[in-house]
């Protein structure tokens, strides 16, 4: 969190003035918005979607995007805010912020936030790895959700999983002591990657023997629907904080150009 922030993924220039060219960890869908979709955009982007060029600003805070300081929760991977709505309902105590950078699952979110009438939610569409770093704070986050992320099935895509050794090493380090990072795959090889990856971090524990009981709380998703009817078992995890390090103020930090972590 210290010294000059790096440019946000996509929009770096070469000294040449040509787009540094990143491997992310999804895919760019079309953006395109319906028009009941754009209806909600107008009318509620305002108020729970924060604008990329915020994460600019150096002094930028989650909190002050939701007006109070509470325990913070965080989705990545929100989609169309099923799961994201449902548990921030559950949760009106805490800050819920969902990375998405998917345009009309934001707007389907905005919407469901609407007929919910669930305030304490706030998205953004910026990379979430990047934002991880950058944009919160170590020992911060209470809860850490990833549910369905892109499994990117192919051999030759395998090294755009968010769930990696490094990205493991930089979540665990934004997690208060005792906090709970979730996960949900219907991939059953990323199911044993995710295993075998947190598994090795350090400053993680699994709360269970291997996976754990479907979350109850969590609701079932068009993800999970999908792989259901494709016949693929749905794998939980729930891994928990250690207890911090004796040095608090040494944390690692991730590369996005190199791609790993740096002490």
């Amino acid at each position: 969190m210290q010294g000059v922030r790096p440019a946000r993924p996509h929009t770096g220039l070469t000294e040449d003035g040509r787009r540094i060219r990143e491997v992310l960890t999804y895919s760019r869908r079309s953006s395109g918005l319906s028009d009941k979709q754009a209806e909600t955009w107008e009318k509620h982007a305002g108020r729970w979607w924060i604008p990329d060029e915020a994460a600019d600003d150096e002094d930028f805070a989650p909190a002050q995007w939701f007006g109070r300081t509470a325990p913070l929760l965080v989705e990545i991977g929100s989609g169309i805010g099923e799961a994201t709505v449902t548990l921030a309902a559950a949760r009106p105590e805490a800050n819920v912020l969902a990375f998405e950078v998917w345009r009309p699952g934001v707007a389907e979110t905005l919407l469901r936030l609407e007929r919910a009438g669930v305030a304490n939610v706030r998205l953004m569409s910026v990379d979430a790895v990047w934002a991880v770093e950058h944009l919160i704070a170590a020992h911060s986050v209470r809860e850490l959700w990833t549910f369905f992320p892109d499994p990117w099935p192919k051999q030759r895509h395998r090294g755009r999983r968010l769930v990696s050794p490094d990205f493991a090493q930089l979540a665990a380090s934004r997690l208060e002591s005792g906090g709970c990072w979730r996960l949900a795959t219907d991939w059953p090889d990323y199911a044993a990657a995710m295993e075998q990856t947190l598994t090795a971090e350090p400053l993680l524990a699994n709360s269970y023997d291997g996976l754990a009981p479907r979350w109850s709380e969590r609701p079932v998703t068009r993800f999970e629907r999908r792989g259901i009817r494709a016949g693929r078992p749905i794998a939980d995890f729930a891994f928990r904080r250690r207890c911090r390090q004796a040095d608090p103020h040494h944390e690692p930090r991730f590369d996005l150009a190199a791609g790993s972590l740096s002490r």
